[in-house]
């Protein structure tokens, strides 16, 4: 009997894995097909009273940060929480077979692309924020209202009863949702905490569909998952936020420092004292001139003669912002009180400048500037910004590193930075922050111009960004990132430390097949936990 070359049965052989790969590929790809050109029908059947929409998807594939695009197959536009939950039950049926995940997506103020998802569903969570919001009055005031609904609308409502809630962000057109699966901070943080730790009572929908009544008492767990939980969790749908009484004016202060040592021992002054501003900031200017000259339009320097003698020559200064809140039968009595909170303090004299405005517009301030860029085409641009919290005991070994070599030119936006206590934070949310009993936000909110080769160019932003965060590795400061961004698994590790296992336990009770929140890039829906 003669049997083949063997040469010839190699061939044969390669020629049969060929043909073999060559229709597994195949049947792979029409599988897939077939499953992402099903998804719309699948969609379509769902009792829904809002509506999905699969054609007109590409604004729920972009963000703030402008860098990011990814199209998802449809976005829901709910008309009521249980929309909500139908859809992501129903995903959740369809089970690991099913490459769907889920995004809720606000008024889509994201840096990366976290509130896309690459050929899933989105949804649009202003479209709940027509839920008619409930102001309690009382000895304890609280109001309830859509995680779809803007900040900047819950403190109009709340003014018409004389009540506020107690911590912001500096930009109010943003979604109750989208701050507290964050954190949301701001100048009051120092003395009430950030808004995670202003809130009452959540409803929210889990990874399962879910609908979830969470409080501090009931299904607590759940409750100090959501916060800060970077959408992890479930999708927050209704908040109790706590409100207070709330003043009519502000006395808007701002001062200079050439000395970030004194700065710093200034604003940690400020923040320890029991008699203090209701709002503490700071920020630093990099290489600029004429800024008094720009403050003047809206700032009054206390000694117009030495201001106009100052000359910034172009150090690096730092501005301490605060804010003193009022109604008007107590001015007197506050203008002293400010007065002596100043004496304590060692700014440069010929450099305040003070402003009184109402409580509104102070806290509205950020969306003055938006008018103004959106006008001249440069709100719509790519914002590569980084945000950092910092121990305070490494914050001079950053500023001397970060501002003395690689931040050097001023860039197209603030650089802001104060301090934070601790003690008003709930180590029970999601929320990694440093371990110190004072830490710093440090943010660097650039915008990066089109077309621009300079420092205002993106590339270079982002240059500098990677160059900050190498020496803050490097020089083992001990910095978490707030708004984080990772690709892999690994770096989120990191993040988290000791918290990595709770975070990832939490993630496998109440979303264990990885639908929600894709564009966080923590976890692949449909792998296993390890």
């Amino acid at each position: 009997m003669r049997y083949p070359p063997v040469t010839l049965l190699k061939e044969n052989n390669i020629q049969f894995i060929r043909v073999s790969m060559i229709f597994l590929l195949i049947c792979v790809t029409t599988r897939m097909h077939f499953c992402i050109s099903s998804v719309p029908s699948s969609l379509e059947t769902l009792p829904v009273e809002g509506h999905f929409n699969f054609d007109e998807v590409s604004h729920a594939a972009k963000d703030f940060g402008n860098r990011y695009q990814h199209h998802p197959v449809a976005v829901l536009h709910p008309k009521s929480v249980s929309d909500i939950a139908v859809t992501i039950k129903h995903i959740w049926q369809m089970g690991p077979r099913s490459h769907l995940t889920v995004a809720a997506k606000g008024h889509g103020h994201s840096l990366q692309g976290q509130a896309q998802a690459h050929r899933g569903v989105v949804i649009n969570m202003e479209s709940l924020k027509g839920t008619e919001m409930q102001v309690h009055t009382g000895n304890f005031p609280y109001v309830d209202a859509s995680g779809g609904e803007l900040w900047i609308n819950i403190l109009h409502e709340s003014l018409k009863y004389g009540l506020a809630p107690r911590s912001w962000t500096d930009y109010l057109h943003l979604t109750v949702g989208g701050t507290l699966s964050n954190a949301g901070i701001s100048g009051q943080a120092f003395r009430h905490g950030p808004q995670i730790s202003n809130v009452q009572q959540l409803e929210v929908v889990t990874g399962k569909g879910e609908v979830v009544n969470c409080s501090e008492e009931h299904n607590g767990e759940l409750f100090h998952s959501v916060l800060g939980g970077l959408g992890q969790f479930g999708i927050i749908t209704q908040a109790r936020i706590i409100l207070e009484p709330a003043p009519a004016m502000v006395k808007w202060i701002r001062v200079l420092y050439s000395d970030f040592t004194t700065f710093a021992r200034d604003q940690e002054h400020l923040i320890s004292a029991e008699n203090t501003f209701d709002y503490i900031e700071g920020f630093v200017i990099i290489n600029r001139t004429g800024l008094l000259n720009n403050w003047r339009s809206s700032f009054n320097p206390q000694d117009p003669v030495q201001a106009s003698q100052f000359n910034s020559d172009g150090r690096t200064l730092y501005c301490l912002e605060l804010a003193k809140y009022f109604n008007l039968e107590e001015t007197n009595v506050l203008n002293q009180e400010i007065k002596n909170l100043m004496s304590h303090l060692s700014y440069i004299p010929s450099t305040l400048f003070l402003s009184e405005v109402t409580y509104l517009e102070f806290l509205d301030r950020v969306h003055v500037s938006e008018v103004k860029l959106r006008s001249k085409g440069l709100w719509e641009i790519a914002h590569p910004w980084l945000n950092l919290l910092i121990p305070k005991s490494k914050i001079h070994k950053f500023a001397d590193e970060v501002f003395g070599n690689i931040v050097t030119e001023t860039s197209n936006g603030p650089v802001l930075i104060y301090p934070i206590n601790k003690s008003k934070w709930d180590n029970r949310t999601s929320i990694i922050i440093p371990e110190e009993d004072i830490f710093y936000l440090v943010a660097f909110l650039a915008s990066a111009v089109p077309s621009s080769t300079g420092p205002d160019a993106l590339e270079y932003i982002l240059t500098q960004n990677k160059r900050i965060l190498e020496f803050c590795e490097i020089a083992h400061l001990g910095v978490k990132q707030y708004l984080p961004y990772y690709t892999t698994q690994e770096e989120w590790r990191t993040h988290f430390g000791q918290q990595w296992e709770s975070f990832q336990q939490r993630k496998s009770t109440y979303d264990p097949l990885a639908i929600l929140a894709p564009g966080q890039r923590i976890f692949q829906k449909a792998i296993p936990f390890s």
